[in-house]
């Protein structure tokens, strides 16, 4: 019985993470300064966010190159306007890449 018990609350701990963290990384980009540039739906100075998901659907190791454009910055690849180095740490970074490529 305690076996079952433990299984459960593991299988309902596993089912709530993608929405645990969807709603960490929209707090997480909400409490950065990438809402600045950045908004889900349409393109502002950067991207939309679904813009990006969508390049990057497929892309073998997308979230780890995300992580790092958000962190890092980059330029080039959504046009000529540079995208800063933001400052986050490599867990914030992957958590707001796995977001973004969670949208649909």
């Amino acid at each position: 019985m305690t076996n079952i018990l433990l299984a459960l609350v593991a299988l309902g701990a596993t089912l709530s993470l993608p929405t645990a963290m969807a709603q960490d990384g929209e707090a997480l980009f909400k409490s950065k300064p990438c809402a600045a540039c950045h908004t889900v739906d349409s393109k502002m100075v950067g991207p939309a966010l679904k813009d990006v998901a969508a390049k990057n659907a497929g892309v073998k190791d997308a979230a780890k190159t995300l992580a790092t454009h958000i962190k890092d910055g980059t330029q080039g690849n959504w046009g000529p306007i540079p995208m800063p180095a933001n400052q986050v740490t490599d867990e914030e970074a992957l958590t707001l890449a796995n977001w973004v490529l969670s949208l649909k």
